[in-house]
């Protein structure tokens, strides 16, 4: 009875305490409980908003925001008798779907039934078309209760171009601790392009599902800004692809190309691209932006331009080259590319044909007593400073000054030439591009536009000067005709690039790097512009690191991907001709005739036809069509009566 007693006081006491945390609960602890129970049943859902797009020049996508689906199964849902009458229908339209035979796709289905899988895999990175096909496919057409379809969507960022400009149309990507690495324009711009979450209340019902109420509070997202860039998609296809074949000719590292618009400084076209284990290239890394090197040779200009400004050399004064060496400390040698020298020739010519003695001479000779006049014109010209672009991580840029600690005797002279000092390519170029604008230094600039949904312009992006002018407009016209030498002269060391239909300026680079080791190696580069006479293009081309034994200076490797960017862009612009009047055709297009020979996929009697009706005419039956001139039509390429065939190309003269 004791053992009883004690029991019953047990449950006793057991019901006490249960009723008075019950009492508790009701008086003091409800209001969580009921907050909690609210939170599991109803609960406010992030709605995340489409990221704005970003368009080239011409409007043409670059980077937008598309739908992917992923395609589950649950194999417990469909009956047996259902499974089995669907299973070899369903096999046979997953099969082309998926790139497996049909025997592999019956197999996944049959042993994801066997097993009871309730989430198998069927396909993932589906486009809408391909889900939708999927989706008609047989008991995946069933409603999701009987036919066990499993449908998940996430929004994910397309490049339409492809990996071309990848590096500098960029991302945004979270890291496990939920912060954000930015790379590139969708970096840059990411608090335009994000747009802001929205939020929708939605209640649980059965079978785990979620569903909407209404709410006072609840708020649609707001879509992302558009983002305009001033990148040339078809600048920048030629700027890729004549990079990425002399990287692949040299077996080199990796390379840049920029191509700038010299008044205003928008970037046309950006490539950078790094060698794998396999050969292959692709964009790693912005090195155009982020990476500084010894510029070599091209700092030469710098030199040039600091030596005439301070009234320290005339362009027609001779310096001795010294038989192509020239020695400081009885240790360190200056060697010039040409074994012997050049003799005695001009400061200018010493320019011209990159002579590494007569320009270290004219820097050390003038200034070994001052250095610090020197360097204050370098920073005068503002080549110390970044640029401040809107993509991050801009390289620094390194100007040594007498004060540095590690400053020393043949500092200097190793400046003169290129070594000692770093610039990133966009800064050197942007250096270049100011020679060619008349003095003043413009910041390169990636944005022209940003852009509502309803394409209200919310930000404009005009031109910032950085420098209204680096230095005299004496010393600029010296320096403009000693860079069009370079490549318009015999002696010139970019001379292999001249092109008798247009002109070019500007200055080749050979620069050592690991020259600290037995394995020398180089970084060949070319910087200028075209046409000479009035620019409109900057341009700098960098290969880092090519095979020696196939070339390595700047002349044979970078300058020819220069020039092929040039050419290609010079004859892709339309010339104006002016023609009199009079001198167009005036008796009436017979269109009759026209219609009828493209009807019978002949080429038909254009003359006289204005251009633009011309080249509908012809491109409506997928004829590529090249225009030279402007007005009506005429000449013709291919004769009237031609059978047009794939691929026809005829050429239009217009006057």
């Amino acid at each position: 009875m004791n053992r009883f007693y004690l029991v019953v006081l047990g449950l006793f006491l057991f019901a006490f305490v249960l009723v008075g945390k019950l009492f508790v609960i009701q008086t003091q602890e409800g209001e969580y409980y009921r907050e909690l129970a609210k939170k599991r049943t109803v609960r406010n859902f992030i709605l995340e908003p489409s990221r704005g797009n970003i368009y080239a020049d011409d409007e043409s996508l670059l980077a937008t925001t598309v739908p992917r689906y992923e395609i589950r199964w649950d194999a417990q849902v469909p009956s047996k008798e259902r499974f089995q009458q669907n299973k070899s229908a369903l096999a046979e339209g997953l099969a082309p779907l998926l790139g497996k035979s049909k025997a592999a796709c019956l197999s996944m289905l049959e042993k994801a039934k066997r097993t009871g899988n309730r989430y198998t895999l069927i396909a993932r990175n589906l486009t809408y078309s391909e889900y939708q096909q999927i989706k008609q496919l047989p008991l995946f057409s069933l409603p999701s209760l009987r036919g066990g379809l499993i449908v998940e969507s996430k929004m994910m960022r397309e490049h339409p171009i492809g990996k071309i400009a990848e590096r500098t149309i960029g991302y945004e990507k979270p890291d496990p601790a939920g912060n954000f690495l930015r790379v590139g324009l969708e970096g840059a711009f990411s608090q335009y392009l994000k747009g802001e979450n929205g939020r929708r209340l939605k209640q649980k019902i059965a079978n785990g599902q979620w569903k909407p109420i209404n709410d006072n509070n609840e708020k649609e997202p707001t879509e992302g800004y558009d983002v305009y860039t001033t990148i040339n998609v078809n600048i920048q296809d030629v700027a890729h692809h004549a990079l990425l074949r002399q990287l692949e000719n040299f077996e080199a590292e990796h390379g840049t190309v920029v191509v700038m618009e010299t008044k205003t400084g928008a970037v046309k076209a950006i490539a950078n691209l790094a060698r794998t284990k396999e050969g292959k290239y692709f964009e790693k890394l912005n090195y155009a932006v982020g990476t500084t090197y010894e510029p070599g040779s091209t700092f030469k200009l710098m030199a040039m331009i600091a030596a005439l400004e301070d009234k320290v050399i005339k362009p027609h004064e001779l310096v001795d080259t010294k038989n192509g060496i020239l020695t400081f400390f009885k240790e360190y040698k200056v060697r010039d590319s040409r074994k012997g020298g050049y003799g005695l020739i001009p400061f200018s010519k010493a320019f011209e044909v990159s002579s590494n003695t007569g320009i270290v001479q004219m820097v050390h000779d003038h200034y070994k007593h001052q250095p610090r006049k020197f360097i204050d014109r370098l920073y005068n010209m503002g080549l110390n400073k970044k640029l401040g672009v809107s993509i991050t991580g801009e390289g620094q840029p390194k100007i040594p000054y007498p004060s540095d600690k590690n400053w020393n005797g043949i500092t200097l002279p190793w400046m003169a030439y290129g070594y000692g000092v770093e610039l990133t390519p966009l800064q050197t170029l942007t250096f270049y591009n100011a020679v060619a604008n008349k003095g003043e230094m413009v910041r390169p600039r990636f944005i022209e536009k940003i852009k509502s949904s309803t394409k209200e312009t919310v930000k404009h992006f005009e031109k910032e000067v950085i420098n209204p002018s680096i230095c005299s407009q004496a010393t600029l016209e010296k320096v403009q005709q000693m860079m069009f030498n370079v490549v318009d002269k015999k002696w010139g060391t970019g001379y292999r690039i001249k092109d008798e239909a247009f002109t070019m300026a500007g200055k080749t680079g050979t620069c050592q790097v690991d020259y600290a080791t037995d394995d020398v190696q180089y970084i060949s580069s070319f910087v200028g512009y075209f046409p000479a006479e009035n620019p409109e293009y900057s341009a700098i081309v960098l290969v880092y690191k090519p095979n020696k034994q196939k070339g390595y200076y700047g002349a044979t490797v970078a300058a020819p991907v220069f020039k092929e960017i040039a050419r290609k862009m010079y004859y892709a612009t339309p010339k104006e001709v002016e023609v009199e009047v009079d001198a167009l055709p005036t008796k009436s297009i017979d269109f009759t005739t026209i219609e009828a020979a493209l009807a019978a996929q002949k080429i038909p009697n254009l003359k006289g036809l204005p251009a633009m009706e011309a080249l509908v005419l012809l491109e409506e039956k997928g004829i590529k069509v090249t225009l030279k001139g402007k007005g009506r039509v005429k000449r013709q390429s291919l004769a009237s009566g031609t059978k047009i065939q794939a691929n026809t190309h005829i050429i239009l003269d217009l006057s």
